[in-house]
């Protein structure tokens, strides 16, 4: 790459029709530190070019970074927990995550007191780093499609927190998804979805989760929550919202709060 400037130097010199030809060859001879410099400014100048191209620097105002958090819920489940530690007390003792990038989520959950923590990635995982290589071979971390039955018995858990796994999915799957994650959990389950209009995925993003995000109201969840026979725990939503309160949590995501089938 860093040859490409120095290509159009090149041609330049050895035209006969153009002049200074010779000062330009007597120069670079005599002074290779400007050689040099023009071709790392050349290099330079071509990678600023790719990348605004590319994105990389100012590119469409919509492509967000996960970083950064503006476009999962995952991240936001990880400032929440101390604030769920606090809302759910003795229900965070066996922990399931379900969602992309779970790996970051158990870790977290694993250096917790007294927390068993285990996960499901509903996607395929690609560039993991060895942490998230080892949970997967400890069986910790499983990569599981969550339209079909999880690998879990009944009440398997205390806790389930789901997050940046129902957004993507039609009402059709949620039918068969959602009283799943109820089933497996003993103590509550605990939904992070995105808020309409603000999180939207980047474009690479979309072929791995096959559709963008549905990215449903507030009122629209409860109403499917009844449909599904599923009710809001009242208690957890109190304790909750005092923590947050107390340590000026302000969630990013909706957040809800729901009791296991009994």
């Amino acid at each position: 790459m860093s040859r490409r400037p120095v290509n159009p130097a090149r041609r330049f010199a050895d035209s006969a029709s153009v002049p200074f030809t010779n000062s330009l060859h007597s120069k670079s001879r005599s002074s290779p530190f400007l050689s040099i410099g023009l071709v790392l400014v050349g290099a330079l100048l071509l990678i600023g070019y790719s990348y605004s191209g590319s994105g990389g620097f100012g590119g469409d105002s919509n492509v967000v970074s996960k970083a950064e958090g503006d476009l999962s819920c995952t991240s936001e489940v990880l400032r929440a927990i101390p604030i769920l530690k606090k809302a759910y007390a003795d229900s965070t003792r066996k922990v399931l995550h379900v969602g992309p990038d779970t790996c970051s989520v158990v870790s977290k959950l694993l250096k917790e007191e007294d927390t068993e923590a285990w996960g499901v990635e509903p996607y395929e995982i690609e560039d993991a780093d060895g942490n998230c290589k080892s949970l997967i071979r400890k069986g910790i971390v499983r990569v599981a499609d969550i339209k079909f039955p999880l690998p879990y018995r009944a009440r398997s858990f205390n806790l389930v927190l789901v997050s940046d796994a129902l957004d993507y999915l039609s009402p059709k799957y949620l039918n068969r998804t959602l009283p799943e994650l109820a089933r497996v959990s003993a103590d509550g389950l605990v939904i992070f979805a995105g808020y309409p209009g603000k999180q939207r995925a980047k474009v690479a993003e979309l072929s791995k989760f096959g559709r963008p995000a549905k990215l449903r109201s507030s009122s629209w969840w409860i109403r499917y929550f009844v449909q599904t026979g599923l009710e809001e725990n009242e208690s957890a939503i109190k304790k909750f919202e005092q923590a947050a309160n107390k340590r000026a949590y302000q969630p990013s995501c909706q957040v809800f709060h729901l009791s296991s089938y009994h």
